[in-house]
Parts: structure tokens; C-alpha cells; sequence
């Protein structure tokens, strides 16, 4: 059983991190700072790590050297990604983004311990379940998915992963990685779509002093940090069209030059991207280059939906039910309503709203059964509901609306077309509370049916 430290002040984060790694079987440890941190390290032996960046007192950063061969990974949010980079130099074995995914947290982690393994081998037994770098399920394209992925995996092509928000595409991007020979170097993963269009070229491709206001020093981007690794593009397809032709360049010459630079620099980093969106039909249109996605486009891999997926879906629930509930004096057991449920619901948000919404049920059971009311699935059906009947009521009242001759509109129709017509004025915040979604959901529902954010003109 692997010994971990989590070094984080903020007492909710750290109790919450606390809890998902003991559910995983790890021993775990807590500090708040740097300083407390160090005393453990004095007095317990660890096999991982894991500090926020900022502490108060000293940067996680100090750890680096007191950890001496226990690898140290760096809990970091977007904004400060390029930290994250310094940080990695320094001696930091890897870095997350807050917040996280929990399998995102579990599959480093995983990946992490068993590189650095000692000597003395774990005797706890292995549990299939809750292996973070498998991508679960038994249904014929999940199997297939298996079998390319460990082809792809011993070669260095650049793959493009394709499939709705919530399929996975993560794990199948850290599976190849893992199953490669580049295995043992860095996977540094960017979500394009989370980081400002302003900062995305100076992220990746990283900027020299002077190159833009704020630039008080040079700096290597993310690109460069995945030297001899594996840089992984989720969400590809919302990359600015500036910031493509500078990863064309990238894919073709294996070198990269920083903004405000005049010398390039070689790197040699295999690709992997992700994307819900069809970027051929953007390429026709001039939203994505059409040379980019022919150099993307050499091995394809598709996520297939987990509504498509059959008897997976309550395999799947029972695994991540085992998952959540450890630690319970009685298992539970979900009912003949909560299955039925989940195999006639349509899971908009795939694997991962799986696991969300049983994640909730375990915490408000009773019982020693999961009921399907206490799944929550209709929650955001009847919320739209709810838009449907507002724009019907404008309607026959009078009020003005772009589709008022339509009857048979979906609910996705109705969620699109109440975007479109009021993010002028509403924030994205004020958007997803009246639509009865959080901000995350409205992201993923964006992406999905393919809705722009409002954006401001820039002078060209």
C-alpha cells in the first residue's frame, strides 16, 4: 500500500482529496504547510507527495528538496500552469490543475507509484475497478477501442481522439502514454478551451522578457515541458486560428520558437488531441485549418457515448457504487427502477455523470438501496422543461420570438436558442441559473451543440 502526504491549506480540498484516496486504498497523511509538512517527512516515510504550489509560509515548491527521492506532484490551477512548468524544472515529477477530476487525480497518482516503486512489492490485492488508467467495460467497441489503442501506443503517430464531453478521452490519451515507450517522461495535458485566447500562445509556446505587457520574464511553455513526453490537446477544436498555425508549424519542423523570439528550438514531443466538435465541417467553414486536421488526423480514435454502450451502463454504475461506498457497514445495491433508469436515461454527460450522480446517491442514501429518485437524473430535463414552457407562454402572449411558428422544437433547440438570445445580457453565471444548470454543465451543453461564447471584437 502506497504512503501519501497531501500538503494543502485549504481544509476542504485537503479532507476531500484525503477521502478519495483512502476510498482508493492509499494511506494518506495531511499537512497544511510547508513547515508542518517537513516534520512528517522527519519522523514517516512516504512514497508520494502531494502539495499545493501556493502555502502559505513557503511554496510548495520547497518540498522539492526536502522530499530528497520521494517524488513530489504539484497541485496548480490554470492560471498559474506556467508556475507549474517552473515547478516541473525544479524537480517536480508532474503537476494537476485544479480543480481536478477525480480518475484524473487517481490515474497520476497510479501512474506515478508505479513508476517510482520500491523495492518491497504492495500486497494489497489489485481491484479492477478502481484501476484509474483503464477504461472500463466489455461491450464490443470498448473492447475494439482496447486493441487500437495498444497499436497506436507503440509508435509515436499523432492520434486524434474523438467523442462527446464526458466519453473519456482523457484516460485513452493517458493509456496510450502509459502503454508507449514514452512512458517514463512527462504528459503534460492542456484543455484549450479553459485557458484565455489571450495567454493560450505564450502557454504553450511559452515568451521571452519584453515580448507583451507582463512579460517581466522569459518563460518556457507547455509545449517545452513535455519534451521527450507527451502533450495531450483536449478540445483542440477551440484553439484560435493564430495559435493552429503555430502548432501546424510545431507538427511539421519539431521545433517551436516563443513568442517574442527569434531562434526556434527543437523539441520532440509526441501529440495526442481531443475534440467533441467535426473538424472537418469547421475546416470547411474557415473555423479550423484544413492542413492542421490532415496533420492531426492519422490515427483516429472515437469514444462511442455510454448511451450506445448497453450493459456497460449498470456494469459500470456497479463498479463506480463499490468505488464510493467503501468504508460502509452494509453494501448497497441499486433497485429494478434505478437499472431501468439508467439504461433508458440518455446521459448526456456520459461516464462521468454516471459517476457524479451515484457518487450523490451514496451520499444521500439511507438505506442499505439506491433508488432511482435518488440518481437525480431529471433534474436538468425539468429544468428545460420548465425554459419550454416560458417560451411558449411568450409566444402566445405575444412576445417576441425568433422560432414562433415552431412547435417540435427539442429541448436542446429551446437551450440554444435561449443562449443565443440573451448572453448578450446575461453573464454566463446569470445563464446557467436561470436554465437551472451549473456553469460546467452550461460549458459542456455549449460544446456539445456547438453554441460560441459572446466574444469582443479585437482591433486587427
Amino acid at each position: 500500500m502506497s504512503r501519501i502526504l497531501i500538503v494543502e491549506d485549504e481544509r476542504i480540498i485537503r479532507a476531500a482529496l484525503r477521502r478519495l484516496l483512502e476510498k482508493n486504498h492509499y494511506d494518506v497523511s495531511d499537512a497544511s504547510s510547508v513547515d508542518e509538512a517537513a516534520s512528517l517527512l522527519a519522523a514517516e516515510k512516504f512514497d508520494l507527495i502531494i502539495s499545493d504550489l501556493r502555502l502559505p509560509g513557503a511554496p510548495g515548491t520547497d518540498l522539492i528538496a526536502m522530499a530528497k527521492k520521494i517524488p513530489v506532484l504539484i497541485m496548480t490551477s490554470y492560471a498559474s500552469l506556467r508556475s507549474a512548468v517552473d515547478a516541473m524544472k525544479l524537480g517536480a515529477v508532474d503537476y494537476i490543475a485544479k480543480p481536478f477530476d477525480h480518475d484524473e487525480m487517481l490515474n497520476t497518482i497510479h501512474t506515478i507509484t508505479h513508476r517510482t516503486a520500491s523495492e518491497e512489492p504492495d500486497t494489497t490485492p489489485p481491484v479492477a475497478a478502481d484501476t484509474p488508467s483503464m477504461i472500463l467495460g466489455n461491450c464490443e467497441t470498448i473492447q475494439e477501442l482496447h486493441k487500437r489503442i495498444a497499436k497506436v501506443a507503440r509508435t509515436d503517430a499523432t492520434v486524434l481522439i474523438l467523442g462527446e464531453s464526458g466519453t473519456g478521452k482523457e484516460l485513452a490519451a493517458r493509456a496510450i502514454h502509459q502503454q508507449s515507450k514514452r512512458a517514463s517522461a512527462p504528459m503534460i495535458c492542456v484543455n484549450c478551451a479553459a485557458i484565455p485566447e489571450s495567454l493560450i500562445e505564450s502557454e504553450l509556446f511559452g515568451h521571452e522578457k519584453g515580448a507583451f505587457t507582463g512579460a517581466d520574464t522569459s518563460r518556457s511553455g507547455l509545449i517545452e515541458a513535455a519534451d521527450k513526453g507527451t502533450l495531450f490537446l483536449d478540445e483542440i477544436g477551440e484553439l484560435p486560428l493564430e495559435a493552429q498555425a503555430r502548432l501546424l508549424r510545431f507538427l511539421q519542423e519539431g521545433e517551436i520558437r516563443r513568442v517574442g523570439a527569434v531562434q526556434s528550438k527543437k523539441v520532440e514531443v509526441r501529440l495526442i488531441a481531443a475534440t467533441h466538435r467535426d473538424l472537418k465541417s469547421l475546416a470547411r467553414v474557415g473555423q479550423f485549418r484544413e492542413d492542421l486536421y490532415y496533420r492531426l488526423y492519422v490515427m483516429e480514435l472515437k469514444m462511442p457515448p455510454l448511451r450506445e454502450r448497453g450493459n456497460d451502463i449498470p456494469e459500470l454504475a456497479r463498479r463506480f457504487l463499490a468505488r464510493h461506498s467503501r468504508g460502509r457497514d452494509e453494501p448497497l445495491a441499486f433497485s429494478k427502477a434505478a437499472i431501468d433508469g439508467m439504461l433508458s436515461y440518455s446521459w448526456p454527460g456520459n461516464v462521468r455523470e454516471l459517476e457524479n450522480a451515484i457518487e450523490r446517491a451514496v451520499i444521500l442514501v439511507e438505506g442499505n438501496e439506491i433508488s432511482a429518485d435518488l440518481l437525480g437524473l431529471d433534474f436538468e430535463k425539468e429544468s428545460l422543461n420548465e425554459l419550454e414552457q416560458s417560451y411558449a407562454h411568450r409566444t402566445h402572449s405575444g412576445q417576441p420570438s425568433s422560432d414562433n411558428q415552431r412547435t417540435d422544437l427539442s429541448l436542446d433547440d429551446y437551450f440554444q436558442r435561449f443562449v443565443m438570445e440573451n448572453q448578450e445580457q446575461m453573464s454566463e453565471t446569470e445563464l446557467a441559473k436561470t436554465l437551472g444548470i451549473s456553469r460546467k454543465c452550461l460549458w459542456e451543453r455549449r460544446q456539445k451543440l456547438g453554441i460560441p461564447r459572446k466574444v469582443k471584437n479585437s482591433k486587427t
